[in-house]
């Protein structure tokens, strides 16, 4: 299928072949007939793209402070590396797609094969939508009409945190398409409107509607307004312009009554005047896309709706109020369309996106079916007799930044790259030279000539595509952490007993050169180990997807088992028993900010902090083994320091925390044989004493790693 992309590196937006999206839990794929461009937004991200380096510094520098911090505890050619694979990342375009159903993800009951619909899909000639963005499309309303739902409910939800009554004067400011739909909207709610946009075109066609408008090329907007409302002032605006001015914020708050409401939909310069705002008590607000449940993992991609008796207008049921506005005559949009481009013409829109005179443009799709097509050839080979073949699962952050760039020093054998979407996984197979690019992880575990499976998808999609790819008969690697329960690990042990393959888990610390050379000056003797380590992990907010106990497991099961595993490698002994101490009176299990303690078989002892409170600015992991009078001290896998320890010499790299050591190995492994890199006993009790861990926190006891 093919995709409208933009690349935020240069700007350039190109139509791009991928495979059909993959149609999870609660998802609906949808076969695109309409889809319409948001010219404000998506303009936006075009000039952004097509800006320099120290432009784009310029317009984001909360991002310029997090690669300086990082430059403190990394170094300069890692946050290099890391900015420009990040900018190098596609960027799918759209939000306002129209389709019919064609595959239903398991859960969804809502439509069925054949439905029309519209969601918030991008540009594209299949889009794969979670269940409470998608909204059945009324028979009376057209494909080109129902393009217009999704950029709509943004202008609905400014309309409900206005909250206005009839007989209302509100002002809406910026009459571009979601201003003028805006006005449409609140003139429906029985608001008398008076619109504002310099260009007369737009307030011309907005006064056909029976809307006052104000031009400011020709009047003064405050005054005009004052005047239009008998010097009361108006009782809300609306502000759908974007601008870097901070003149239409100010006129906002002039123009409104006593108590007035302003709230903000576009974007603007936001330096507000207190006394503005202060003598007349204005309420200022701004607008959140949709609706209820935008960007809540829990309703957008779990599904789970919220009580109508306590949320009444969701971003779901906001598309259904549109549709039914069209339905009813009480929302016009064809008058807005100004052009409906085929799909194959689309930089007919994207070159003339500065045009003054446009208001909507359309892109149409086939009308005709269309193969449905998981995976396509990239850069097409034969790779029949070879050992150590990979087919890599997952395309996010740690293969883009992290796991290809570690391969691509001694270039192994990738023939297919799996990725939900596609758009993630076309990239990085065009860009490393990988032969295939799919959505379904079928693709990789019917292919013969593939050994070998490296996983590295979201942490509740290890355990089972682990196990389905011992049972294909795969060697598997998995990138941390191994399974999120007990019931998970049984599954997997369960599937060892019968496998061909090999299991492996990234536990890439003790592959460190660092690491590697506390372990041979230790000796063969070492005696009992005392080990502490300390993650300086960082904050990540609370609703990303790594607390998620379902999704992510807790940063302390889904990261910090890679210190868990460092110990029993360092001090040659399995954990026995582990005791878990949090931050504050009731931690919750998804805590981030910890102690861990392991009591080892041999005796030994190890302490794991794990904190993400923090200075960024600090190094983010520190390691420190005290055995017979030594000690060794790992700062941030940059530099190792031995007191007392005889021969041994202090090591300075770059930051190396063993990724490429560890595949290079792994790939010997695979096409050599051997005993495995970490023996299964290891990967299975560093699971158990990771899971261990939040038992303890629960109990408040020492638990027993069985």
């Amino acid at each position: 299928m093919k995709q409208i992309l933009q690349s935020f590196k240069t700007g350039k937006t190109e139509l791009t072949e991928i495979p059909v999206p993959n149609v999870g839990k609660g998802q609906v794929l949808i076969r695109t007939t309409r889809s319409l461009v948001s010219l404000g937004t998506e303009k936006m991200l075009v000039d952004f793209g097509k800006a320099n380096l120290f432009q784009k510094a310029q317009q984001q520098p909360d991002k310029v402070k997090m690669v300086l911090d990082k430059v403190k505890s990394d170094g300069l050619r890692p946050t290099l590396e890391a900015v420009f694979n990040k900018l190098e990342q596609p960027l799918p375009l759209g939000y306002s797609n129209v389709g019919v159903v064609e595959e239903l993800g398991e859960g969804v009951k809502e439509f069925k094969k054949g439905d029309r619909v519209v969601s918030n899909g991008p540009h594209a000639e299949f889009v794969v939508v979670p269940k409470n963005l998608v909204a059945l499309i009324p028979e009376n309303v057209s494909d080109d009409e129902a393009a217009f739902t999704v950029i709509a409910s943004i202008g609905l939800q400014g309309i409900r945190l206005v909250n206005p009554t009839l007989g209302e004067t509100v002002v809406v400011t910026g009459l571009g398409l979601i201003g003028l739909l805006t006005a449409q909207l609140l003139k429906a709610n029985g608001c008398r409107v008076i619109g504002i946009d310099i260009d007369q075109s737009k307030c011309d066609l907005a006064s056909s509607w029976g809307i006052d408008t104000i031009n400011p090329a020709q009047n003064d907007p405050v005054n005009r307004a004052l005047e239009l409302t008998d010097n009361i002032g108006v009782d809300a605006v609306i502000i759908t312009a974007s601008t870097k001015s901070n003149e239409v914020i100010s006129q906002s708050a002039k123009m409104c009554r006593k108590r007035g409401r302003v709230v903000l939909v576009g974007v603007i310069g936001l330096e507000l005047s207190r006394a503005d705002f202060y003598e007349k008590e204005i309420t200022f607000q701004v607008s959140c896309s949709y609706g209820p449940g935008r960007y809540d993992i829990s309703y957008e991609q779990k599904g789970n709706d919220y009580p109508i008796g306590f949320v009444r207008w969701t971003e779901k049921r906001n598309f259904e109020t549109i549709l039914k506005a069209i339905s009813a005559g009480q929302l016009e949009v064809k008058s807005l369309i100004s052009e409906i481009v085929e799909l194959k013409d689309y930089q007919n829109i994207y070159s003339e996106m500065g045009n003054a005179n446009t208001i909507a443009s359309i892109i149409k799709y086939s009308d005709s079916p269309q193969r449905i097509n998981r995976g396509i050839e990239i850069n097409p080979r034969s790779f029949k007799g070879q050992k150590g073949v990979f087919g890599i699962v997952g395309a996010g952050n740690f293969t883009k930044m992290t796991l290809l760039p570690a391969l691509k020093g001694f270039s192994p054998n990738i023939k297919c790259i799996v990725s939900s979407k596609g758009v993630n996984g076309t990239a990085l197979a065009t860009k490393y030279g990988i032969s295939k690019s799919a959505t379904d992880i079928q693709e990789v575990l019917q292919d013969d000539e593939i050994d070998t499976i490296i996983i590295t998808t979201q942490h509740n999609a290890h355990a089972h595509q682990v196990v389905d790819g011992l049972k294909a008969g795969k060697n598997v690697f998995v990138e941390k952490p191994l399974a999120l329960s007990q019931l998970e690990l049984k599954s997997i042990e369960n599937a060892l007993e019968t496998t061909k393959g090999s299991l492996m888990v990234g536990f890439n610390r003790r592959f460190s050169p660092h690491i590697k050379q506390i372990k041979k000056s230790l000796g063969a003797e070492p005696g009992l180990i005392n080990l502490q380590a300390t993650m300086n992990a960082g904050f990540i907010p609370p609703d990303s997807w790594v607390h998620d106990l379902q999704i992510g497991g807790g940063r302390i099961i889904g990261e910090a088992c890679h210190f868990v595993d460092l110990a029993v490698y360092l001090t040659d002994s399995l954990v026995s028993s582990v005791c878990f101490n949090a931050l504050g009176k009731y931690p919750e299990e998804n805590t981030d900010n910890g102690t861990l303690l392991l009591k080892h078989e041999s005796g030994a002892i190890s302490t794991i902090n794990y904190f993400s409170n923090g200075a960024k600015s600090y190094s983010k992991e520190r390691v420190e083994v005290y055995s017979q009078n030594r000690t060794w001290i790992v700062d941030n896998f940059r530099v190792t320091n031995g007191y007392n320890v005889k021969g041994f010499k202090k090591l300075k790299t770059k930051l190396d925390k063993g990724h490429k050591a560890q595949f290079e190995a792994y790939l010997d492994h695979i096409q050599t044989g051997g005993i495995p890199l970490i023996p299964i006993t290891e990967l299975l009790n560093v699971s158990k004493a990771s899971l261990a861990a939040i038992e303890s926190l629960k109990s408040g006891k020492w638990v027993n790693v069985d």
